[in-house]
């Protein structure tokens, strides 16, 4: 669980991260500073995250997931009055409904929440809420009412928070190794809290253009879904615990507000038909929306016949899948979701070039899809177009310079190039990004003794390695500091 991952976090700040005095900022055990500093707080969530998507087995490591939930999420954000700076959206694989906001705009959303939302205006309506309580500094000014406490402190406390919200049967070891006993009253965003977030939650939903009656109705079922478990409710009840007020609230503003008919998106409809595919086996999933069209029992044909073709490509019946496939292009739908199963579809065939263009295609209609973006540099790959394909990653790190997958595409292409050093120069910096400052450097230190590459590649690798060195013996003195 999810919870693993974030109590392995609080050893690495506690123990063996790099203090961040080096970047300007106050070291986390620095006791004169109660309040973090937006940077901190980045910083604290990053390495959080990458705790989390590198060591947790439940991160959702899905481009297509990520892609729809970070194209909500960023139009939520825009209509936000009072967001600032950058947030990340991603998805954890747990049938509970749950919606957490982590440091620095990282907001994780359970699968359990997309498939219970009856409406993309539902989902939006959760993300909105968690996407007020990092823009109000909720976790922040929570935490920061223990006045004596250190910033290290502080963050010990926060990583309780999140794994109380997360999983709460095994929030009290996380907190006991903490040694922040006093979480256990701050396992949930206090009223005010709650209605401010419900507040902003619901002007950012109807700024974003959805159906503002979303928020309520999610929150209502909840309500009564914690009165059906009694005393063991949703993970999100006890988590933001709901109240008649807020409810009442919610429901009066969207009465007051007039009436707008918002469809659903495809990728809404088709995230879901990919993700209840994924929770069975193929030749299940594949029964299962087999009947769902035979019976006509389904609100998206599209999504439907999405999730059959995508059971019969992991089921490995490439002729099936690429009938079924037919039947869905034939209902006009437009979707960089389909794009990538129909490139996917034809690789499983055989038909590399055509899978090749298919990528490229849909690359001029969705340029933003990273999930295109991975898919059409592994074509390149595998038709062993490097040179091409080196093109292409350097034109989207110009774009995501801070993307550890296109590192390591850059990596494989380099690989198969025979160009050893910069193969792990590249895989240095995908490391590097992942927080895996150890490994950055041992890259870096293979690529010194590659036997390869010109004077000004060496210079490059023997400088950059100077300065990781350096952080990582600020890393090893922090940890002696800590007494780790």
């Amino acid at each position: 669980m999810i919870c693993a991952a974030v109590s392995l976090t609080f050893a690495v700040f506690a123990g063996s991260s790099p203090p961040v005095a080096a970047d300007g900022l106050p070291e986390l055990g620095d006791a004169s500073r109660v309040d973090l500093s937006p940077q901190l707080e980045r910083k604290i969530g990053e390495r959080i995250f990458n705790d989390i998507r590198v060591r947790e087995p439940s991160y959702v490591d899905d481009p297509e997931i990520n892609d729809y939930l970070n194209l909500l999420g960023g139009r939520l954000v825009a209509a936000s009055s009072n967001a600032a700076g950058d947030y990340y959206f991603f998805a954890i694989r747990d049938n509970t409904v749950n919606a957490f906001a982590m440091f620095g705009g990282f907001i994780g959303v359970n699968t359990g929440t997309l498939l219970t939302a009856q409406s993309e205006s539902e989902l939006a309506g959760v993300i909105a809420h968690e996407i007020s309580h990092v823009s109000q500094n909720h976790l922040a000014r929570q935490i920061a009412r223990e006045k004596q406490s250190s910033i290290a402190t502080m963050v010990a406390m926060a990583v309780g928070v999140l794994a109380a919200r997360s999983n709460s049967q095994v929030a009290s070891a996380t907190i006991a190794s903490a040694q922040a006993a006093s979480i256990q009253s701050q396992l949930a965003y206090s009223r005010d809290f709650e209605r401010e977030a419900d507040r902003l939650g619901y002007q950012t939903l109807a700024r974003a253009g959805y159906d503002v009656r979303g928020m309520g109705d999610f929150f209502g079922r909840m309500q009564l879904a914690g009165r059906v478990y009694e005393n063991n409710a949703p993970v999100y009840l006890r988590s933001h615990p709901l109240t008649v007020e807020r409810i009442s609230d919610m429901q009066n503003r969207s009465q007051d507000a007039s009436y707008r008919q918002v469809a659903d998106s495809v990728d809404f409809h088709l995230v879901r038909a990919k993700l209840r595919a994924q929770a069975a086996t193929p030749g299940e999933a594949v029964s299962e929306f087999s009947k769902l069209l035979r019976e006509k029992k389904y609100a998206s044909e599209v999504a439907t016949r999405y999730g059959l073709a995508y059971s019969l490509l992991q089921a490995k019946d490439v002729a099936a899948a690429q009938k079924e496939l037919g039947a869905l292009l034939a209902l006009k739908a437009s979707s960089p979701m389909i794009a990538g199963l129909a490139a996917r579809t034809e690789i499983a065939a055989g038909n590399q070039a055509g899978a090749t263009k298919i990528y490229r295609d849909a690359l001029q209609r969705y340029p933003q899809s990273k999930a295109l973006v991975y898919g059409y540099a592994d074509a390149l790959l595998a038709g062993r177009q490097y040179e091409q394909s080196l093109k292409f990653l350097d034109s989207q790190l110009q774009l995501y310079s801070a993307d550890y997958k296109l590192y390591g595409l850059q990596a494989k292409t380099f690989a198969a190039l025979g160009k050893r050093l910069q193969q792990h120069r590249s895989q240095a910096e995908s490391y590097l990004l992942l927080g895996q400052l150890g490994a950055a450097v041992e890259q870096l230190q293979f690529a010194q003794q590659a036997g390869d590459g010109d004077f000004f590649e060496k210079s490059a690798v023997d400088a950059r390695l100077r300065d990781l060195r350096k952080l990582l013996a600020e890393e090893v003195n922090e940890k002696k500091r800590n007494g780790g």
